[in-house]
C-alpha cells in the first residue's frame, strides 16, 4: 500500500512486488499496470472490474450487482484484497472516545484485529481514479452493526426507508445507505446510551435527520473510522444540495405525516392503523401535536448546538492573534450580517453577541494587564453581547468585574442571572465534546412551540469560554485549565475538536456559584459564601447535563482548600481524574496540594 501527496484520504495505491522476494517490481507485467514517475509499478483497479463486467454484472462503485434472473435473487458482490494490518489512517479511531462510551474498548480491539481490505474503486475527485483503491474497514463496521441495540437498528431501518421514499426518488443515488449508516454511528457515539430507548425512537430519528442535514449543508460526512475520508466530497451539485436540504428540513418538521406515506413494508398503513386503534396513552405513541412540538424543540436545540459549535471554530481562529486582527475579523462578520442573505442574517444575529462578548473580554484583559481597569470600549462590547443567552455572557462580565475587585457590581450581575435562570425552562448547551443535552421539560417544549428561534437566547445556558488572550479576566483558580495538557497528554488530543483544551471552559451554573463563593469571601458574607459552596456542590452531584464536570470538580477542590479541608479537596481532584484521566488540570492541583501538606508537617 502506497499513500502520498497524490492519494485521496481513505484511498491508496497498490505497488507491485516481485514474486521471488519482497522487493519492488521493475517490469510492467501488463496493460493493467503503470509505472509512476518514481519508477514504482502500480496496479490499476480496472483489472479486477473488467474481469467480471464481462458477465451479467453492473458496477455501482466497488460493488458489482448481478442482475436478477428467473429463479434467482439479485446479488451484490464486492471484490476485495485483504490487508494484514489495521490502516494507519484509522489509528486515531482506536483512541477516540465519544460521550456515549461507544464503541467499547472490546469492540475496538476486535476491530483492530480484523485488519482491513482494499476495494477496486477510486475517488470521484481524484485525477488518479484508475490507480486508487479504497481502504475499507468492512469487518470492523460489521462488528459495530451487530452490536447495535434494537432501537438503533429500528432507527437505521427508518432512515433507509426515508432515504428511498423521499431523498432518492426514481432510484437516484444522492445519499447512499452507507452515508446514513455513518450518520447513525456518529450520533450513537456522541449521545448517551440511555437516549437509545424504544420510547425515544422519534427523538433519535430526528437527531439523525438533523445530523444528516448538517452533513449535506457542509458537504462533509466523515467516515466513522477513517475521519479524513469525506464521503460527501463533490457529491452534490448546488441544485441537488439545495433540494436535499429542503427535503430533509421538511422531514424534520413534518415527520409525523411523512412516515404515514411510506409504502415500504406497508409502514404508513400500519402506523395509521396503530394511531386509529390504540387508545390514547397506550404504548406512549405521541400525538401529532406532541410530535410537532418535539421536532420543533429538537430543531431549536440543533440551532443552539450549531451556534456554540461555530463559536468554538471562531475562537480557534482568533487564538494567538493580536487585537487588531481580532477586531478586523469581528468587523468582517458585522459587514456580512448587513449584506448577507436572510439566512446569513438570522445566523449571525444569534452568533454575533458571543463574538461581541469575546472581543470585549479580550480588550478588558489587555487593559486590566496595563492598569487593572476595564476600558470603556471593552465595557461597550461586553454590554453589546449580554443577550447571547441567559447566562454565559452575563457571567463572563461578572468575572471581569471580579478580576478588577469590583465585587458589588459582580454580585449584582450574578444575582440577576441566577434569578433569570430559575425563572425560565433553561437547558444547558455545549459542543466542546459533542455531548447532547439530556431530557427537556414540557415547559421548554411549549416555549419552543409558541415562539420563534429568538427564544433560544432566553432558554439556553451555554458554557463559558475564555481563550488565552482573555487570561486577565479569568479567576486564577480557573486559569490552570488553560495549561491542562502535559507533553504526554498532547498525543491524546484531536487537534480538530480539542482546541478548547487550551482555554478555560466551564459550565455556566457551576461557574456562577464559584464566583459567588469567591465574591462573598472577599465581602466577608460568610453565610452567603457557605450557601454558594453548597449550591456548587449540589449542582456538580445532581446536574446530569454538565459537560465540563471535571473542571467544576477542580474549582470545587480549590474552594475546599480555601476552607482548609484538604481531604475533601483531594477527593474532588481524584473524582475529576476519573472523569478525564488525560488533559486534566487536576494533576497539577494534586501535586500542589500534596506539596502544601508536606510543607506543613
Amino acid at each position: 500500500m502506497v499513500q502520498d501527496e497524490n492519494t485521496t484520504p481513505g484511498y491508496c495505491f497498490l505497488q507491485r512486488l516481485r514474486h521471488d522476494e519482497p522487493l519492488p517490481a521493475t517490469v510492467i507485467p501488463g496493460e493493467h499496470h503503470i509505472s509512476d514517475r518514481r519508477g514504482n509499478i502500480l496496479f490499476k483497479n480496472t483489472m479486477v472490474l473488467n474481469a467480471f463486467l464481462q458477465g451479467p454484472y453492473q458496477q455501482h462503485g466497488p460493488s458489482l450487482v448481478e442482475q436478477r434472473q428467473h429463479g434467482f435473487c439479485e446479488r451484490d458482490n464486492v471484490l476485495a484484497l485483504p490487508c494484514k494490518s489495521w490502516p494507519q489512517l484509522a489509528s486515531g479511531w482506536l483512541e477516540r472516545q465519544g460521550i456515549g462510551r461507544w464503541p467499547t474498548q472490546e469492540m475496538r480491539r476486535y476491530a483492530a484485529s480484523t485488519g482491513c481490505v482494499v476495494v477496486p474503486t477510486g475517488s470521484k475527485v481524484s485525477e488518479y481514479r484508475e490507480l486508487e483503491w479504497r481502504i475499507s474497514t468492512t469487518m470492523a463496521e460489521r462488528c459495530l452493526m451487530i452490536n447495535l441495540n434494537i432501537t438503533q437498528i429500528r432507527c437505521y431501518v427508518l432512515l433507509k426507508m426515508i432515504l428511498k421514499s423521499f431523498l432518492n426518488p426514481q432510484d437516484e443515488i444522492n445519499i447512499s445507505s452507507f452515508m446514513c449508516k455513518t450518520v447513525l454511528l456518529h450520533c450513537i457515539e456522541n449521545t448517551d446510551q440511555s437516549t437509545w430507548k424504544d420510547n425515544n425512537l422519534f427523538t433519535c430519528l430526528t437527531y439523525c435527520l438533523l445530523e444528516l442535514h448538517s452533513c449535506v449543508q457542509n458537504d462533509c460526512c466523515s467516515h466513522f473510522i477513517i475521519a479524513e475520508n469525506n464521503l460527501m466530497a463533490w457529491q452534490f451539485t448546488a441544485d441537488t444540495k439545495h433540494e436535499l436540504s429542503k427535503n430533509i428540513c421538511e422531514l424534520i418538521q413534518n415527520d409525523r405525516h411523512q412516515l404515514l406515506s411510506i409504502d415500504i413494508d406497508n409502514l404508513g398503513h400500519r402506523l395509521q392503523v396503530k394511531l386509529n386503534r390504540v387508545p390514547h396513552g397506550v404504548h406512549n405513541f405521541p400525538s401529532s401535536l406532541a410530535l410537532y412540538e418535539l421536532f420543533l424543540t429538537c430543531e431549536y436545540i440543533y440551532i443552539a448546538n450549531k451556534i456554540t459549535g461555530e463559536h468554538k471554530l471562531v475562537l480557534k481562529h482568533l487564538c494567538n492573534k493580536n487585537i487588531r486582527t481580532i477586531k478586523q475579523s469581528v468587523g468582517k462578520l458585522m459587514i456580512l450580517s448587513d449584506n448577507g442573505n436572510r439566512l446569513e442574517n438570522a445566523a449571525l444575529k444569534l452568533l454575533a453577541p458571543f463574538l461581541f462578548t469575546t472581543y470585549g473580554s479580550i480588550l478588558a484583559s489587555s487593559s486590566i494587564g496595563e492598569n487593572n481597569q476595564v476600558s470603556p470600549q471593552a465595557l461597550a462590547w461586553l454590554s453589546a453581547g449580554l443577550n447571547s443567552d441567559i447566562t454565559s455572557s452575563r457571567i463572563k462580565l461578572a468575572s471581569v468585574f471580579y478580576c478588577t475587585e469590583e465585587m458589588e457590581k459582580a454580585d449584582l450581575i450574578l444575582r440577576h442571572t441566577e434569578q433569570q435562570y430559575n425563572s425560565y425552562p433553561v437547558i444547558p448547551i455545549c459542543r466542546c465534546s459533542e455531548k447532547l443535552p439530556g431530557a427537556v421539560t414540557a415547559e421548554f417544549m411549549r416555549v419552543c412551540n409558541e415562539q420563534s428561534e429568538d427564544c433560544i437566547k432566553n432558554i439556553t445556558a451555554f458554557c463559558v469560554r475564555f481563550i488565552q488572550e482573555e487570561i486577565n479576566c479569568v479567576p486564577h483558580e480557573l486559569q490552570y485549565e488553560m495549561f491542562r495538557s502535559t507533553q504526554d497528554d498532547m498525543i491524546h488530543r484531536d487537534e480538530r475538536t480539542d482546541c478548547w483544551m487550551d482555554w478555560a471552559v466551564v459550565d455556566s451554573i457551576p461557574f456562577l456559584y464559584f464566583l459567588q463563593y469567591k465574591i462573598y469571601s472577599y465581602l466577608q458574607k460568610h453565610q452567603d459564601q457557605q450557601q454558594a459552596l453548597n449550591n456548587l456542590t449540589i449542582t456538580i452531584v445532581t446536574d446530569t447535563n454538565l459537560q465540563h464536570r471535571e473542571t467544576a470538580l477542580n474549582i470545587l477542590g480549590q474552594c475546599m482548600e480555601q476552607e482548609n479541608r484538604p481531604q475533601q479537596a483531594l477527593k474532588c481532584y481524584m473524582l475529576s481524574l476519573q472523569l478525564r484521566p488525560r488533559n486534566n488540570a487536576a494533576n497539577f492541583h494534586i501535586c500542589k496540594l500534596l506539596s502544601n501538606i508536606l510543607a506543613g508537617l
